[in-house]
């Protein structure tokens, strides 16, 4: 499936989802969504980190 359409398709699971009191629609259609589109979303993400310089996410401080 191509990139950008598995992140549009998980937004239409997590816009139907909201109506999920709805016959048919439910809420269990929110996490799937999610995870749909964080397909998409965490390699965008990671690219980004690479574009500014960065090989991994900066440290928390509190991680001691």
């Amino acid at each position: 499936m191509p990139p950008g359409l598995r992140l549009v398709l998980g937004l239409l699971l997590i816009g139907g989802g909201i109506l999920g009191f709805l016959p048919i629609l439910g809420f269990w259609m929110i996490p799937l969504g999610v995870a749909v589109a964080m397909l998409d979303l965490v390699p965008l993400y990671r690219a980004a980190l690479r574009r500014a310089g960065r090989t991994k996410p900066p440290a928390d401080p509190d991680d001691r």
